[in-house]
């Protein structure tokens, strides 16, 4: 059995220009070498007439027994200007012990890991008792419809047991070993849209100022305080993204004012419960000042948490191990596609550190690369013992 180097396999990886929702070959080369480990690869692509088709990967070796699945998304985000990196955001390049390029650390650089480790684990163990997987998308930084959620269907119809997932998103904030997703908060998007009486800013009394009922609810809708958290989550908090007036005329007072925010919640909160919080206040405010009113809301997945139990203290112990650092069970941060794969089995995250994430001259440390491939491995024997 061949063991793959997760340096290179990164390097390959990141050369593939798989800006969401665009594939460009991620997805059938990681195939390919999953195939040449052992794996029935099974490429899906998911499409809708709202969004565009996705192509997503199942790969599993092994039929019986504890299946540990890995997930993970091959897409990235824009690069942004590529004159303000130092190097070509798709030809990686190793500078001073670390590796650049678009998606060096979210998220591509650790499939490598895994797919370093997994080879490692298959050449030392010939026979094990159960099955490895990946699940791997090319929806996670675009509107993910078509991506994991999808994949999750489609096993769910097969019947396809998970026991246990790592999701290898990058979670340690300055140093590897620092931090493990044990659950991740909600997230709820909305947008309010208030219509009042277009009229003459000299006569303010025969309109009806859609922007002051606006600034009210913003107002009222800060001062609520959600909660307080709790042991496993920070405290809930909405916060408004964007004011937007079309009205170019000083002299007009505009029809229409519009505002969108997002909720970001623990587990104290349904995002149907926030919904009628909000619709509630905003009917109440727009009644009292005669305006009318539009809201729509996006809800992004409801807060989750994986009860630590043995696989996560397992996990746990190796990282301290090898990193030297006792990691912090943690529910920080954005969303994250572990809030699909939590609905058939509980899950972990753990991965890179996440500095650069999304910046110029994303990068990894050559250092962490090896460190992160070791974790997975330690993990996989622990885990088949």
């Amino acid at each position: 059995m061949t063991i793959l180097n997760a340096l290179q396999l990164s390097k390959d990886l990141i050369k593939f220009p798989s800006i969401t929702p665009k594939d460009a070959g991620a997805i059938k080369f990681l195939s390919k070498k999953l195939k040449k480990l052992g794996f029935n690869c099974k490429i899906l692509e998911f499409k809708d007439k709202k969004s565009k088709p996705i192509k997503n990967l199942y790969a599993r070796r092994g039929k019986k027994g504890p299946n540990l699945c890995y997930a993970g998304h091959t897409d990235v985000v824009p690069p942004g200007n590529i004159n303000d990196w130092t190097v070509n955001p798709f030809k990686p390049s190793v500078k001073r012990n670390y590796l650049i390029g678009r998606g060096a650390n979210d998220m591509k650089s650790s499939i490598a890991c895994f797919v370093a480790a997994v080879s490692q684990f298959l050449h030392d163990n010939k026979k094990f008792n159960g099955s490895i997987s990946f699940l791997i998308t090319g929806d996670e930084e675009g509107y993910a419809i078509n991506g994991t959620k999808k994949v999750i269907e489609y096993l769910r119809k097969r019947k396809e047991k998970i026991d246990f997932c790592i999701v290898g998103e990058p979670t340690n904030p300055n140093k590897l070993g620092e931090m493990i997703k044990i659950g991740r908060r909600g997230s709820l998007s909305g947008k309010i849209e208030i219509t009042g009486t277009q009229g003459h800013i000299a006569y303010p009394h025969l309109s009806n100022n859609p922007i002051n009922t606006l600034v009210s609810i913003c107002k009222k809708l800060k001062e609520i305080k959600l909660d307080k958290g709790n042991k496993n989550f920070q405290p809930s908090n909405l916060e408004f993204t964007s004011i937007n007036v079309d009205n170019k005329a000083h002299n007009v007072i505009p029809a229409r004012a519009r505002a969108q925010f997002n909720i970001r919640y623990n587990n104290l909160h349904s995002s149907n419960s926030l919904k009628k919080t909000v619709s509630s206040i905003v009917k109440k405010m727009t009644k009292k000042n005669k305006c009318n009113y539009k809201i729509d809301f996006m809800a992004n997945g409801d807060a989750f948490l994986t009860k630590p139990g043995k696989t996560i203290f397992m996990a746990k112990k190796i990282i301290k191990k090898i990193t030297k650092i006792n990691p912090k069970l943690s529910t920080t941060g954005g969303t994250s596609d572990a809030r699909f794969i939590k609905k058939i089995s509980p899950c972990l995250e753990f991965g890179l550190v996440n500095k650069t994430m999304h910046r110029v001259d994303e990068c990894v440390s050559l250092s962490d690369l090896k460190k992160l491939t070791k974790i997975y491995n330690h993990i996989l024997v622990e885990y088949f013992k």
